[in-house]
């Protein structure tokens, strides 16, 4: 049974087109990437998914349900535009907060503190927001995305703003709750983040579903025919003609081969030479080669330009 369902919806701002016919569904214990460039309707699905905008046509289901209010109490929702009270201290908002999601004053301050200890946060509960970093605001409003003890957990941008520590942190948090049954949807920039942590993504652009399905499976669609080498010495062996598109960055290479095969002859080749290889491993394209690959394709080249956003 999907968590959530989305059947074929649309939504038209004005003459802009900003969700055409996406369909997909999340199961639980599943975490799910929403992927997109920059204004690619990413946002306007959630808002439709969790009644803040109501599509124009198709169905949007929530727990085996028609989409209702009610549903919205076993949904924590994490948006990225940030809203805490800034004059406010944060055990109190966080009871506050809590308590709006129908917990009585109790449970929450008890669920409060001891998510801050589990968020390592516990130093700052007497402190007012305008007190903390942004990083530790960010930790703030995830715990209170989850103080109810949600079934679906939406984030936008969830590691925004976190160093290393605090992001690993948080991604250890949320493959947590993913073992306990959560069906988890969440929006990054980050691709690596995305290949660690996701079951399944879905990829749209200008509206329009890309392409979805369980992250291996994915994967599979595409050839191995990218290398990584960690090496020292001659490097004439980047310009083996099996090599398509050849990237080093200081003695790591990542390589596009024109054909698989090409791989051993390259690696023997560079044997040959004298080159000292340290790890020679051959890969599915990564993500972010995906995404943007695919990205491009719905732009075409020329528009598509630059850096393309998830």
């Amino acid at each position: 049974m999907p968590i959530v369902e989305l059947q074929n919806i649309r939504k038209v701002y004005d003459t802009k087109v900003a969700v055409e016919g996406l369909t997909l569904a999340i199961e639980p214990g599943t975490m799910f990437g929403l992927l997109g460039p920059n204004g690619s309707g990413k946002t306007s699905s959630i808002r439709m998914m969790i009644g803040m905008t109501v599509p124009d046509s198709g169905t949007v289901r929530l727990f085996d349900k028609p989409f209702a209010r009610t549903s919205l109490n076993r949904v924590g929702y994490l948006p990225e535009e940030r809203g805490l009270y800034k004059k406010m201290k944060v055990l109190d908002q966080l009871v506050f907060l809590g308590q709006l999601h129908g917990l009585d004053e109790a449970t929450a301050r008890k669920r409060s503190l001891a998510w801050c200890e589990r968020m390592e946060i516990s130093e700052a509960i007497a402190k007012k927001t305008e007190e903390l970093s942004k990083g530790m605001q960010q930790k703030i409003q995830f715990i209170a995305a989850l103080l109810h003890e949600p079934d679906l957990i939406i984030m936008d941008e969830p590691f925004s703003g976190l160093d290393p520590v605090n992001a690993t942190l948080l991604m250890d948090t949320l493959v947590a709750l993913r073992g306990e049954g959560k069906a988890i949807l969440f929006s990054t920039h980050r691709m690596d983040q995305v290949e660690k942590l996701c079951d399944a993504i879905a990829l749209i652009s200008r509206g329009k579903l890309l392409l979805s399905g369980g992250m291996r499976e994915i994967k599979s669609r595409y050839p191995r025919n990218r290398v990584q080498v960690v090496f020292t010495g001659d490097d004439s062996f980047l310009r083996h003609s099996g090599v398509a598109e050849a990237k080093n960055y200081s003695g790591i290479a990542e390589i596009k081969l024109h054909d698989e095969a090409a791989a051993q002859q390259i690696l023997a080749e560079a044997v040959e030479r004298g080159t000292h290889i340290n790890r020679f491993e051959v890969m599915e394209p990564t993500l972010e080669e995906i995404f943007i690959e695919n990205v491009r394709a719905s732009f075409g080249d020329a528009e598509a330009g630059g850096r393309v956003d998830a």
